[in-house]
This record gives structure tokens, sequence and C-alpha cells, in this order.
């Protein structure tokens, strides 16, 4: 999760310890359309995982993000 959530900060471009797991990503001051797609591409090229975007829709924190890519890793 630390790992998960340090890849999502330098995404958002925001500071690790303003990044809490039960945060609801979405809420961010930082958070536009560029920002979607920043942490989309950053899932797949760490992660190896394509996130449909109705999925990525549906999560709601970065907890439910990190479960999603937990799941569906390659």
């Amino acid at each position: 999760m630390n790992e998960f959530i340090e890849n999502f900060a330098e995404a958002l471009e925001k500071e690790l310890t303003d990044i809490h797991s039960e945060d609801k990503f979405r809420d961010y001051e930082e958070w536009d359309s560029l920002v979607v797609l920043s942490v989309i591409a950053m899932i797949k090229q760490n992660y190896g995982i394509t996130i449909p975007r109705k999925e990525f829709d549906d999560l709601l924190t970065i907890g439910d993000l990190f479960s999603f890519v937990s799941k569906n890793k390659e």
C-alpha cells in the first residue's frame, strides 16, 4: 500500500504526507481530467493494469483503487 500511495502522490504531484488510504481522491484540490489520465497511466505503467473508465469512476477512495489494483495484478 505504501508504494501505491507514493506512486499516486507522484502522479497527483501532491505531498506524500497529505495522502491517506481513506481519502476520497476526487476531493483533492488538484483533481482534474489530466490527473485522471496521469493516475490511470501510472497504474498501467507500474502495475500492468488497464482500468476501464467506468470501473475507475466507481472507485471512491485511494484504498478502493489500491484494492482494485491488488485484485487485478497480472
